[in-house]
This record gives C-alpha cells, sequence and structure tokens, in this order.
C-alpha cells in the first residue's frame, strides 16, 4: 500500500508537469506569487501549477512546482521556471525552503524567513542566483491576514542588477470556499507587480487560484496579465 500511494502521488505530479500549463513562481505555499504564513506539517506533500497569460501579445508562462513539510516548521521545494509559449528562453531549476522561526498561540502573529536559488538551464545569462526574504505576518479570528517583509534578488535573477524592495500580502477569509487576496512586490523589476484575485477551494484538496497582475511599471505599454494556478495537497 505504501508503495502505490507514492507511486499514484508520482504520477499525479507528472500529470501537472506535463498537463497543465503553469512568471516566476516560489517553491513554497504562497498567495499567489508571494510567499504566504503558511507551512506544511511534516510529511505533507503540497503539488501545484501556475500559469500566465499577457493579452497584449498572448505570450503564456508555465512554472510547475512542488512543497514538503519536515517538520520543525519548515518547508522545502522546487520550482522549474521560465517554461513559456509560443516561445521559450531561459530555463531554471530553483531549489526553496521556509522557515517559520516564531508564531504566538494566541496573538496571531507570526515570523517567517525564506531562500530560494536559482540554476540556470538552458540559454543561462548567469550561473547561480539567489532570493532572500524575511516576514511578519498578522491573522486575526474573524479571517483576515496580511504580511509584510523584505526581499532581496542577486543581480540577473530580476533584473540585471542586485534588486531590494518589500512584499506584501493580503486575505480575506470569505467563508470555507472563498478567500479575496491582493500582494505586492515592489521595485521595477520581473516579479514588480501588484496582484488582486481570488482563491477558490474546489474540493479538500484541489484549490484554484485567479489574479490579474499589474506592473509597477509599463502598464500601458502591456506590463500586465492574468494569473492562474491549481494546488493539490497530497495528504
Amino acid at each position: 500500500m505504501f508503495l502505490l500511494r507514492h507511486v499514484g502521488r508520482f504520477k499525479f505530479l507528472l500529470l501537472v508537469l506535463v498537463v497543465f500549463p503553469v512568471t516566476r513562481a516560489f517553491a513554497q505555499e504562497t498567495v499567489f506569487d508571494v510567499p504566504s504564513a503558511d507551512i506544511l506539517g511534516k510529511g505533507k506533500v503540497y503539488g501545484e501549477s501556475d500559469g500566465t497569460l499577457r493579452p497584449v501579445d498572448f505570450l503564456a508562462t508555465f512554472t510547475p512546482r512542488v512543497v514538503v513539510g519536515i517538520g520543525h516548521g519548515i518547508e522545502i521545494g522546487v520550482n522549474f521556471d521560465g517554461l513559456s509559449s509560443p516561445t521559450l528562453g531561459q530555463l531554471e531549476i530553483s531549489p526553496t525552503i521556509k522557515w517559520r522561526l516564531w508564531k504566538t498561540k494566541t496573538s496571531g502573529w507570526s515570523f517567517f524567513v525564506g531562500d530560494d536559488l536559482f540554476f540556470p538551464v538552458r540559454e543561462r545569462t548567469y550561473n547561480a542566483g539567489n532570493y532572500v526574504y524575511a516576514t511578519l505576518a498578522k491573522q486575526w479570528s474573524h479571517g483576515t491576514r496580511v504580511t509584510a517583509g523584505a526581499y532581496d534578488f542577486t543581480r540577473n535573477v530580476v533584473a540585471k542588477s542586485n534588486r531590494a524592495g518589500g512584499q506584501f500580502t493580503f486575505e480575506q477569509l470569505l467563508n470555507k470556499r472563498f478567500t479575496l487576496a491582493a500582494e505586492w512586490y515592489t521595485g521595477n523589476n520581473s516579479v514588480g507587480y501588484v496582484n488582486p484575485g481570488t482563491i477558490i477551494k474546489l474540493t479538500s484538496k484541489l484549490t484554484f487560484y485567479a489574479a490579474y497582475q499589474v506592473g509597477n511599471s509599463g502598464v500601458t505599454t502591456g506590463n500586465h496579465q492574468f494569473l492562474w494556478e491549481f494546488g493539490y495537497n497530497f495528504d
């Protein structure tokens, strides 16, 4: 039974990677793109397929990823950045880690940090890159949660030079199935977007995310796009 269950998980991951079309996403639990305060429990596995579609030229990007909880408030993951259509550019493999260092039991405050590595494997413009962040989160009993943090990207990952700035999220639970959400990466770079949208719990394991990304710059020249994601909890 143990082997069959894990073979089934593997087949589903292949389905996510091959069938679902999936901008750069980060392989830990996120609101849309910005890391959320959620941490998978030990042994829990989460797979996701992310995609964008830019109306101005119909460029589509695809990012499959998987996340695993390893206990002690830590989750690790990997995603595959750069898949796109109709053209294919630089491809990257990105292992990641997110660690919740502190969480209060009653007040709803928590603090977490994370790090993503980037290793280009096709049309390389750099050898390796890094994204590091630290974030403070607050959750209220009526279903509102916000985070505020700071990030740093090494050069060539999201811009030609090093980029640092802020990352913010807002989530409002409406009921068991629907959540309104928004997030923002500051700065003029490839992740610099405001993303308002919704999160819909389709089943106990399957979640659909939909947002519209509006760039911090270049909106009038087409820097805006649809974002969608399907996430699946295996446990």
